[in-house]
């Protein structure tokens, strides 16, 4: 019997990390300790066996403690392999039973920790935003990070053929842009651009660089003029009134730029609002913009010059993601710098919006896809071999295992005691 006991199967079958390596050897030194406890209760109870007086209280205490030692041996051992070898039932429960405890484990691990409520007190408490700014500013993580997202960025547009592009705007976008009704869509745009005046800002700039090239290209615009006077016109009277034109244009111009009330602008926003208007209500006109729509997607140089365009803007963007010393990469390095020393600086308003939109995909994450993360778990398992299951759950908790052995060892004893010197005295 304590031959066959000392003969237990180690997880010598497993691929060791070091990690592994120490856990075996923890397991086998708390093997040997309570085997060592189990020889030494039966070299007692030999050494005690058939003496009365004292000696038969310490011989009732070896003889329990050597049952209570079996007894738990058998326990812990019948929780990875048959004991001796032998298929008494009930045991070698793990081997037989993973996938079961793949399942429960699942469970347990869905129920418990993949919860809204748990995922988002966990990242509130962390302060993930301000442990992302402490790693940004050290060691040049900033740098690392710009590098290797520009690097990924780039090696994607690389792949990003022409061809490819064609296809999607041929068969994709300009096919769905024609079935499509887009002056409704474009009516609603225009009328919320409207109502937030966000347009005035691009009148203003338009009126500017207008100004500026009428003002910087005088002789120009006057000789321009000068070719549209009629024949009989003297050449003296032509040059007069071009000047003069030229910077009544002009002048007009800058009173349109700085009078936010002109009439012009006023005029055109009339205009604008009625096109909004017109292009979500007006049959006559819907009609027009869906006509203007579908000659424009019928020309072959819309596609022509928007795969042209994409592939200048794939090539510029790669020639300045690969760049090291380039203005764009320079730029987002300087942006994630100023965001990491915000967060470091414990600026609560920004740090409270990340800890929140990272709250926020996480529980989403977790309310829709929790389940099917958690089944990693059960399919994890269930492709592992049973024996091999077995092994790698003893590598991890065996050692504690073993004082149940050496516990089992120690009460047996004392209970043995205890029992024989109830039975002495009664």
């Amino acid at each position: 019997m304590m031959a066959a006991v000392t003969t237990s199967t180690e997880p010598l079958a497993l691929r060791l990390s070091d990690a592994d390596a120490g856990r075996l050897k923890g397991l086998r030194r708390m093997r040997a300790v309570a085997l060592s406890l189990l020889l030494l209760a039966a070299l007692v109870y030999v050494l005690t066996y058939g003496d009365a007086g004292w000696r038969g209280y310490v011989n009732a205490a070896a003889e329990a403690g050597m049952v209570g030692a079996i007894a738990d041996w058998f326990a812990v051992t019948a929780l990875f392999r048959h004991p001796l070898r032998l298929p008494i039932p009930h045991t070698a429960i793990i081997p037989k039973r993973k996938e079961s405890l793949g399942a429960s484990l699942q469970e347990f691990v869905a129920d418990n920790f993949l919860r809204e409520e748990v995922i988002r007190e966990r990242i509130e408490s962390a302060g993930v935003s301000h442990r992302v700014g402490e790693w940004l500013l050290a060691d040049q993580h900033a740098e690392r990070v710009v590098a290797e997202a520009s690097r990924v960025l780039a090696d994607g547009l690389s792949y990003v053929k022409q061809a490819d592009v064609a296809a999607i705007i041929e068969q994709a976008v300009f096919p769905r842009l024609s079935d499509e009704p887009l002056s409704p869509a474009v009516g609603q745009l225009l009328e919320s651009i409207l109502a937030d005046r966000a347009h005035e800002g691009v009148v203003d700039l338009v009126l500017d660089e207008l100004g500026r090239w009428l003002a910087n290209h005088a002789g120009e615009v006057s000789a321009l003029i000068e070719e549209r006077a009629p024949d009989w016109t003297p050449e003296w009277l032509d040059k007069r009134v071009s000047r003069w034109l030229q910077k009544q244009v002009v002048r007009w111009i800058d009173e349109i730029g700085s009078d936010p009330h002109h009439p012009a602008r006023r005029a055109l926003d009339t205009w604008l609002a009625d096109l909004a208007r017109d292009l979500q209500h007006d049959q006559v006109t819907m009609q027009r913009f869906e006509a203007l729509k579908a000659r424009v997607l019928t020309q072959p140089r819309v596609v022509e010059t928007s795969i042209r365009l994409w592939d200048a803007l794939r090539r510029a963007l790669i020639g300045s993601l690969g760049d090291e010393t380039g203005l764009l990469r320079a730029r987002a390095l300087e942006e994630v710098r100023a965001v990491a020393r915000r967060l470091m600086d414990r600026d609560d308003d920004l740090a409270a919006r990340i800890d929140t939109r990272l709250s926020d995909i996480a529980a989403y994450a977790v309310d829709h896809y929790g389940s099917e993360v958690a089944t990693i778990i059960s399919a994890t398992v269930n492709r592992w071999d049973g024996q091999e299951t077995a092994e790698r759950i003893e590598l991890h908790v065996g050692k504690d295992l073993q004082f149940i052995r050496i516990n089992g060892t120690v009460v047996g004893g004392l209970a043995g005691l205890t029992i024989h010197t109830v039975s002495h005295l009664f």
